[in-house]
């Protein structure tokens, strides 16, 4: 059954394939001569099969483990350097049909305050999160035909992009929805939106039906070749993810890494991003109800091992983690992070009443974005909030080329750079600002070549004179 270059789920994540992986990974943990030589095979940055990396996975010998995080952190500055790009979430509607058992926007649920942002709301919403400085969004909606149709959604990402205020502008859209058609993915991509990003939450088929009882989101197959549909409509950045805690995590990893070998050997293209999130407590719903949670150590040698396996893809964690959990796996391959987040429909002009709780999932990380952004420079990170790819159009193998060739940082780091500067001029503490400045100071140093530091220094200048939307 199993065939990488299909086009039915069924074939490209196949059930028996993985229970294959997991049993060789099994026979294979302890061996030594096994392990290495995937270890040596992932240090050409190529990448590692699902069933070599599983073997990775299930090895708990202590110096192998230790090996994969030093391998791990090593291929995260070869491909992205020091730089952490930051986002928020923006999200615009609640209402759902589906019964999804782990969402509290489930269909039965009548408890939860149900709510859709106008444009006029759009409007004091994005504002909001420019005068934080945010220049890149994930908008999010429940999958409901008549409250969320595909205009509605289109109509906010137009909105959205419309809004200037002072020095702020979102520069860049990535929208998480419900699986759809091919048109519909031809008038996202018609509207300038940056990555489709859609979780697969699990990857077992049984799973996936009893978690989702009701709802078009029931339908397995439609969901998980929402990704081929979207590449056939013209969205060539994609985002992959699992719900960690929903199904065996073993499972889960292979079949997230057999979805991005399918994206690879069809398009051409794999994942632009992978995110990480668990299960996590929400109204209505108490993550002990399921019982395949992992523990932060686990969750770890995951991130770790999606870097070695897909050396290329961003990888993403948001608020749903801890500011100790995003710190452990932040050097383990995370190289997006969200900030000041809001999970709520609103929420960001103004505070959400507590008896109008709308939010997705509690938020574990609070701080606000100048904290964020405060913490990783003190770690020695570059906080950016570039979006220089998306439109210079650098996407898809435009972008894959440089990134797999470990060119994409002569563009990225720039930016990066100029980008942190817009930042700590306009939105800034005066903390962030000197030790934001310092870093600067220091990694212009580090740009190796000189024509591109000279106009780097030269654009930087001009950002404290009030220029703005330089790039490389």
């Amino acid at each position: 059954m199993y065939d990488v270059r299909s086009m039915k789920a069924e074939e490209f994540i196949d059930d028996q394939e993985i229970l294959d992986t997991l049993a060789y990974a099994d026979a294979n943990k302890d061996n030594v001569e096994v392990i290495d030589r995937i270890i040596e095979k992932a240090k050409e940055r190529k990448g590692l099969s699902h069933r070599e990396a599983s073997v990775l996975l299930a090895c708990e010998m202590p110096d192998k483990i230790e090996e994969i995080y030093a391998l791990a952190q090593q291929i995260k500055k070869d491909y992205y350097g020091n730089r952490i790009v930051m986002f928020a979430p923006l999200y615009l509607s609640n209402y759902c049909v589906n019964g999804c058992l782990y969402c509290p926007y489930h269909l039965k649920n009548k408890h939860i305050a149900r709510k859709k942002l106008t444009q006029e709301e759009i409007v004091k919403e994005v504002t909001a999160l420019q005068d934080m400085g945010h220049k890149r969004l994930a908008i999010e909606a429940g999958e409901d035909p008549v409250n969320n149709p595909i205009e509605y959604i289109l109509e906010c990402i137009s909105t959205i992009y419309s809004i200037k205020h002072k020095n702020g502008a979102i520069r860049r859209v990535n929208v998480n929805i419900a699986a759809t058609t091919v048109e519909n993915y031809r008038k996202l991509k018609d509207a300038g939106i940056g990555t489709y990003i859609l979780f697969q939450e699990t990857y077992h088929k049984k799973s996936y039906e009893r978690l989702h009882p009701t709802g078009p989101k029931h339908d397995y197959a439609y969901h998980t070749e929402a990704m081929d549909r979207a590449m056939e409509g013209g969205i060539d950045d994609v985002g992959l993810g699992v719900l960690f805690g929903l199904e065996m995590y073993r499972y889960e990893f292979a079949g997230l890494l057999m979805h991005a070998e399918h994206l690879e050997a069809v398009h051409g293209v794999g994942p632009h991003t992978i995110s990480v999130p668990r299960v996590k407590r929400a109204d209505d719903i108490d993550p002990d109800e399921f019982d395949n949670g992992i523990s932060d150590d686990i969750f770890a040698k995951l991130c770790a091992l999606i870097r070695i396996s897909v050396p290329y893809t961003g990888m993403i964690i948001s608020t749903r983690e801890s500011q100790a959990v995003r710190e452990k796996v932040l050097p383990l391959g995370v190289s997006q992070i969200s900030g000041a987040s809001r999970t709520s429909v609103g929420g960001y002009a103004e505070e959400e009443p507590e008896d109008e709780n709308s939010a997705q999932f509690d938020v574990s990380d609070r701080r606000s974005l100048d904290e964020v952004v405060n913490w990783l420079i003190k770690l020695g990170y570059i906080p950016s909030f570039c979006t220089a790819c998306y439109r210079e159009g650098r996407t898809g193998d435009r972008f894959m080329s440089l990134c797999k060739n470990m060119q994409i940082l002569n563009c990225c780091h720039p930016n990066a750079l100029m980008t942190l500067k817009e930042y700590l001029e306009d939105y800034a503490s005066e903390e962030t600002y000197k030790i934001g400045m310092e870093l600067i100071d220091r990694e212009l140093e580090n740009i190796p070549n000189p024509k591109v530091k000279q106009i780097a220094y030269e654009h930087i200048h001009d950002i404290a004179e009030g220029k703005r939307d330089f790039r490389f």
